[in-house]
């Protein structure tokens, strides 16, 4: 597979259910299963939220949740299809992500992974997250999670750099 045969669009509540299946396997095994269809249906038709997936063909290989704030956002779910890791995949969503997040005006971007997930750590460290708490059984007090951030911005007043014309007093 080339990354060129991949595309990142905006998902569809027809997608929900594929969604949630690789939530499911992917991100939530052992620990119940929170985003099932109608959650993730939810989450797609919700304004403050973005769902993306990747496909190749017509086969969702990969997706992304990230919900949106005044000045925080939260990547909620990113998953990535096994046979597919490692070819640029989760790259480009959290890129694309991310730069919405810049364009929406957005300080931080915030997400938490299991403490133990060596991979997602890496990963989420060579795209510029940094680790900021752990929090032992974040998730159904079964496991310790990783809290890491991105800042895009200083927090605060976003500056307009736009003002209204000056109008001449003649």
């Amino acid at each position: 597979m080339s990354t060129d045969a991949v595309h990142v669009r905006l998902a569809d509540t027809r997608d929900a259910q594929g969604i949630a299946l690789m939530s499911r396997d992917l991100i939530e095994s052992g620990l119940g299963w929170r985003y099932d269809a109608p959650r993730v249906a939810r989450g797609i038709t919700d304004r403050d939220t973005v769902a993306l997936v990747a496909c190749e063909g017509r086969r969702v290989i990969g997706f992304a949740m990230m919900q949106f704030g005044e000045e925080r956002a939260h990547l909620a779910l990113l998953a990535v299809r096994p046979t597919y890791r490692r070819r640029g995949v989760a790259r480009r969503l959290v890129e694309w992500l991310v730069e919405s997040a810049m364009v929406a005006g957005i300080a931080t971007v915030h997400l938490e992974l299991r403490e133990s997930n060596q991979a997602a750590k890496r990963f989420y460290r060579a795209m510029g997250f940094s680790e900021t708490a752990l929090v032992p059984g974040y998730y159904q007090g079964k496991e310790a999670a990783l809290r890491m951030l991105r800042v895009l911005r200083r927090p605060g007043t976003v500056p307009y750099s736009w003002r209204p014309p000056r109008l001449d007093p003649h």
